[in-house]
C-alpha cells in the first residue's frame, strides 16, 4: 500500500526542522533560500552531512558543525558549473554538427537521409522522423527553414537542418553512422586510440564502434542535466567506456572499465574543447572553480566529483 504524502510545510517549519536536525543557521539567510530555492531542492546539498545510524542508514540528523552556509555555497559552486559546462557543451556541439556534416555532404547535402549511409542496426527512419519534427518545431520562427520551404520545396541540405537539431540527435546520428566515418571524426578530433595496447577482443570492438559514441551520448545527458537546472556535484551519469581511450596520455586519468562521474565528461571535454577552440581557458576556469569552491567546502570530498589523485594536471593536459 503507497505511503501517505507528507504535507508541506512553510519556511519557518522547514528552519525549525533543520535547527532541531542540528544544522547551524541564521533565519534571515534560510529564509531568503528557502523561499526562493526551496527545502527540497538545497536537500540534495546537505545530504553527505547526514550522519549514519547504526543500521548504516543515513539518518535526518546532520553531523555537528554542519552549516547552512556552506549548503548554500555547495549550491552556488554547483550553478557555476552548470553555467561553465552547459557553455563548453554548445561549443562541442556545433563542431560535432560541423565534422558529421562535412562527412555526410561528401555524398551530397540530403545524404542524411539515405539509410545506406548508416549502420544496418541504426534506426535510420526513427532518427529522420525525429529530424522532420525538429524542422516542424522551428518552421515558424527559423528564416532559413522558411526559405527552404518556400523556394526547395522542404528540401533541407545538412547543413540548414543541423541548427535545429537537438544535441542528443546529433549524438544518435554518430552513433548510427558507418565505422569508418565514426573513426574519421574521432581522428579528426585528437581521440586515437593506440591498437597495439589492447587486447584481440578489444580492438576489434573499437573498429566496430567509436567509444567517442557512448562518450557524446554521456555528454547529452550532461547536457540536459544543465539546461534543466539539476544537481551536477555528486551524481552519477550514463557509463561510458575507457579501456580504449585510457591507451591516449590524455585520458590515463579515466577510472578503468567504465566512467560515470563528472570528471570523466569534464577530462573529454576539455580535450574536445582543445580542439575546437585552441588556447581555451575552460579547463583553467573548471579547475579554479573546483579548487576555491567545492574542495574548499566541508561539504564536499574529491570522490563526490570522480576527482582521482593528479586530476588538476589531467584537466590541464587534455587535449
Amino acid at each position: 500500500m503507497p505511503r501517505i504524502l507528507k504535507p508541506a510545510t512553510s519556511p519557518k517549519q522547514q528552519i525549525e526542522t533543520l535547527r532541531s536536525r542540528g544544522m547551524h543557521l541564521e533565519d534571515s539567510l534560510a529564509y531568503q533560500w528557502l523561499e526562493n530555492v526551496s527545502y527540497y531542492r538545497l536537500s540534495a546539498y546537505w545530504y553527505p552531512a547526514r550522519a549514519f545510524g547504526q543500521d548504516g542508514k543515513r539518518t535526518d540528523a546532520v553531523h555537528e558543525g554542519t552549516c547552512f552556509s556552506d549548503v548554500v555555497a555547495l549550491y552556488e559552486a554547483d550553478r557555476k558549473l552548470r553555467t561553465l559546462v552547459h557553455d563548453g557543451i554548445e561549443r562541442i556541439e556545433v563542431m560535432l554538427r560541423t565534422r558529421i556534416g562535412e562527412r555526410l555532404v561528401a555524398s551530397g547535402p540530403l545524404a542524411y537521409k539515405d539509410p545506406r549511409h548508416f549502420r544496418p542496426t541504426f534506426d535510420h527512419a526513427s532518427w529522420v522522423s525525429t529530424a522532420n519534427k525538429r524542422v516542424r518545431r522551428a518552421s515558424r520562427s527559423n528564416e532559413p527553414i522558411k526559405h527552404y520551404k518556400a523556394q526547395y520545396g522542404g528540401q533541407y541540405p545538412f547543413w540548414v537542418l543541423a541548427e535545429v537539431l537537438d544535441f542528443s540527435d546529433v549524438s544518435r546520428l554518430y552513433e548510427g553512422m558507418l565505422a569508418r566515418d565514426q573513426r574519421a571524426i574521432a581522428e579528426g578530433l585528437g581521440v586515437t586510440p593506440a591498437l597495439a595496447g589492447l587486447s584481440k577482443s578489444q580492438q576489434t570492438k573499437l573498429k566496430k564502434q567509436s567509444p567517442l559514441a557512448r562518450w557524446f551520448e554521456q555528454i547529452t545527458i550532461v547536457r540536459n542535466i544543465c539546461a534543466h537546472h539539476s544537481r551536477l556535484w555528486n551524481k552519477s551519469f550514463t557509463p561510458a567506456p575507457t579501456v580504449a581511450l585510457r591507451t591516449q596520455d590524455e585520458f590515463r586519468l579515466l577510472p578503468e572499465g567504465q566512467s560515470e562521474d563528472l570528471f570523466g565528461a569534464l577530462l573529454m571535454m576539455s580535450h574536445l574543447l582543445r580542439i575546437a577552440s585552441p588556447g581555451t581557458s575552460w579547463p583553467q576556469k573548471v579547475v579554479d572553480l573546483i579548487k576555491q569552491e567545492f574542495l574548499a567546502n566541508p561539504l564536499v570530498t574529491q570522490t563526490a566529483l570522480g576527482l582521482p589523485d593528479d586530476w588538476e594536471k589531467g584537466l590541464l593536459m587534455a587535449g
